[in-house]
């Protein structure tokens, strides 16, 4: 089998070509797909059809994660104050509830990550391809660029690809386009260079589904090169907001912090100003400010969270941040379009 005339990355436009055009182009053919040879040299070249992820902390990393939030900052400060002032008996029971509040939040992480890659594993996805003239069953993840793939009712769509047969071939592109009425596929249309994507029905994307008839198609992206690919790179690209809890709890740990200060202060220089000794105002300023501070918020917020983490995986939902629990119960309306498929 020749090898690639035109790499996948120069050639954007595979709906504007016909089928026939698009197997040229892969150095592929209908009759038997790929050698084995050509395919395991693909591989190498292109890599694994699978999507990046971002790579999972370890214990270690979560746990200091957990004391990033200014309040939590505050109550280490505070025992470390307790500590120097000899308070070692608050400071032990503020270090405690720190810590337990940072345990807590680690096991409730740990078992959504373990959950979520238990079920990854189950749906360890496979694909039909044509391979030497032979159709047989792969690893998804081992699927190239000018792979023929066979696709039929029920089976998850693993690859990028272009049409080359359908026979009443339709697709529910919903996790793509967000359209949950299935469409209609044709391999022989030939569309426009600037066809919307929800519009190429002469192609089947990564992460839709066969919901009726069958179809044979030449893999033209995988991995991350994908459209699915793409959407997962704009993902991890935008990083993660706090959520509106944890932006009031690092307001409410910003103002009881200045409150704290300002009242050692006043109460420092009131001592001095009745001829106090200035130790002595010193300590007595820093045990109120350490009162003022409510120690054990952190750990009754966290447990609250985790207890509705608890819940919701009794109603078969995974909840992997913690404070993601409190952003979902904040949502009052939920768009959605015309077809019911829930958007935002």
């Amino acid at each position: 089998m020749e090898a690639l005339i035109v790499t996948t990355e120069t050639v954007k436009s595979w709906h504007a070509m016909s089928s026939g055009e698009a197997l040229v182009v892969l150095g592929t053919s209908r009759a038997s797909g790929l050698s084995n040879e050509e395919a395991q040299a693909r591989l190498l070249e292109y890599g694994p059809n699978v999507l990046d992820e971002p790579a999972r902390h370890t214990v270690l990393q979560q746990f200091i994660a957990q004391f990033k939030e200014f309040l939590v900052v505050l109550l280490l400060v505070s025992a470390s104050v307790s500590a120097f002032v000899g308070e070692l008996e608050d400071a032990l029971v503020i270090a405690a509830i720190v810590v337990l509040n940072a345990v807590i939040g680690v096991v409730q992480e740990r078992r959504a990550e373990d959950a979520l890659d238990a079920l990854k594993k189950m749906a360890s996805p496979r694909a039909r391809v044509l391979r030497s003239g032979e159709t047989e069953v792969v690893e998804a993840s081992s699927l190239v660029p000018g792979d023929i793939i066979l696709v039929d009712a029920g089976d998850s769509i693993p690859a990028d690809a272009r049409l080359v047969e359908s026979a009443m071939l339709k697709l529910d592109e919903s996790s793509l386009t967000g359209e949950s009425v299935p469409v209609d596929q044709d391999a022989d249309v030939i569309l426009d260079d600037d066809a919307a994507l929800g519009d190429r029905v002469n192609m089947v994307h990564m992460g839709s589904s066969v919901t009726y008839g069958r179809g044979v198609a030449t893999v033209v992206a995988t991995g991350m090169s994908s459209q699915m690919g793409k959407i997962a790179a704009m993902l991890q690209e935008g990083g993660q907001e706090t959520t509106p809890l944890q932006q009031k709890l690092e307001a409410l740990g910003k103002k009881l912090g200045i409150a704290a200060v300002l009242m050692c202060a006043g109460v420092f220089i009131a001592g001095l100003a009745r001829g106090e000794r200035a130790f002595d105002m010193f300590l007595t300023a820093v045990s109120l400010a350490v009162a003022a501070i409510p120690e054990g918020l952190p750990a009754i917020v966290t447990i609250v969270l985790a207890l509705g983490v608890q819940r919701m995986a009794a109603r078969n939902a995974i909840i992997r941040h913690l404070p993601a629990v409190e952003t979902l119960g904040s949502a009052d309306v939920i768009c959605s379009d015309k077809t019911g498929t829930l958007t935002t």
